[in-house]
């Protein structure tokens, strides 16, 4: 029975985020209005078939401003996730297989920065960049490094005294091909399973601070953006916030559900 829960719960996520992803994919090509068009005709347009998630307080069609927005926001969590499992993996990789003053070096600020809320970090970085998508990548890049540093390391402390990885030693393997050919494959499943949390947690990031207004900036649609503009019409046009926040819940919930499932495989 359980095993049966843990399955289920990776197909869900695996269907809930193979369906956004979709919508992303299809929001790169073609949206049914153009995402910045205002109208006046159309300011606060409710749910129709002209406009199947209505419209917001400049006519916009909020379907498009989703589709649009969902893209933005997943190549925020994208490149955020990749800056922090890239530079994460080489600092986890090299501080658990070799240990001594390095590791104590690199921990002890690791652990000063893990230290902090990720968010209030993301905030100081902002402060000093600048807001921007661009920014927002750098700053929560930044942020998200020493947490997969920090599972990498484990990782590598656990295999590095392994039968397998002291006959590759004996044989005369290199340091560089034990770390990335021995041990860094078998670690993968545990690394893969952070790497979809820290997607979910960037999404999550990305919306705050763009809720907040110090996130991505117009032009550029966001969902956080868009969450943060219908908290002013939510009894004149509920479906602004309802979608926007809707489609908030559904990236992360099927990241969760995609991870969740995955520890179990």
């Amino acid at each position: 029975m359980r095993r049966w829960n843990k399955d289920f719960n990776f197909y869900i996520g695996f269907v809930i985020t193979g369906v956004v992803l979709l919508l992303v994919f299809l929001g790169i090509f073609y949206t049914p209005y153009d995402a910045e068009a205002m109208s006046a005709a159309d300011k606060f347009a409710g749910i129709s078939l002209h406009h199947l998630m209505g419209c917001d307080n400049f006519g916009r069609d909020i379907f498009s401003r989703i589709l649009k927005g969902s893209g933005t926001t997943l190549f925020i969590a994208l490149c955020t996730v990749l800056i922090g499992v890239g530079i994460g993996t080489i600092i986890g990789a090299i501080t658990g297989y070799y240990g001594g003053w390095l590791d104590e070096v690199l921990m002890r600020f690791n652990d000063s920065v893990l230290a902090f809320p990720s968010i209030l970090v993301a905030l100081v970085f902002i402060s000093i960049l600048g807001s921007g998508k661009y920014h927002v990548i750098i700053a929560l890049g930044i942020v998200f490094i020493p947490s997969f540093a920090r599972i990498v390391r484990g990782e590598f402390m656990h295999y590095r005294n392994l039968d397998y990885v002291q006959n590759a030693k004996l044989m005369g393997a290199g340091d560089i091909r034990i770390m990335f050919v021995h041990i860094l494959p078998n670690a993968w499943p545990v690394i893969a399973s952070a790497i979809i949390i820290g997607f979910n947690n960037a999404v999550l990031a990305e919306a705050s601070m763009s809720f907040l207004g110090i996130g991505v900036q117009p032009p550029d649609p966001s969902l956080g953006r868009m969450l943060s503009e219908a908290q002013s019409y939510l009894f004149r046009a509920p479906w602004y916030a309802f979608f926007s926040g809707l489609t908030i819940v559904l990236m992360i919930l099927g990241f969760a559900l995609l991870s969740e499932g995955m520890k179990r495989k």
